[in-house]
């Protein structure tokens, strides 16, 4: 077999393995891109509930560590209750969609 048998073959499988990793990336973005549609099976409400929870969540324990190490970490209060009020409506409206009748 000579070298640029070779390096040709791996030449061609390494546009085959390029053309599927492109393929993949493309249907990566076209399943995020199907969030936004009207007919999809993602609730967005409780999508955009758990960031900010998760959010929360971070600053919290951001919090947590600042202060064992002797530091204080300023939250401003409105900053903290918008969060919430966003965490708790969306699951409150997730909630009640999912539990209201639906006539």
């Amino acid at each position: 077999m000579c070298p640029f048998s070779f390096l040709s073959l791996f030449q061609e499988n390494s546009i085959i393995f390029n053309m599927a990793l492109l393929q993949t990336i493309k249907n990566k973005i076209m399943a995020f891109a199907d969030i936004f549609k009207n007919s999809n099976d993602y609730n967005e409400k409780t999508i955009i509930g758990f960031i900010s929870f998760a959010v929360m969540i971070v600053v919290m324990l951001a919090d947590l560590i600042t202060g064992w190490m002797g530091k204080d970490l300023v939250v401003n209060e409105f900053i903290y209750n918008s969060f919430l009020f966003v965490t708790l409506g969306s699951f409150g409206i997730a909630g009640l969609e999912k539990f209201a009748d639906r006539k």
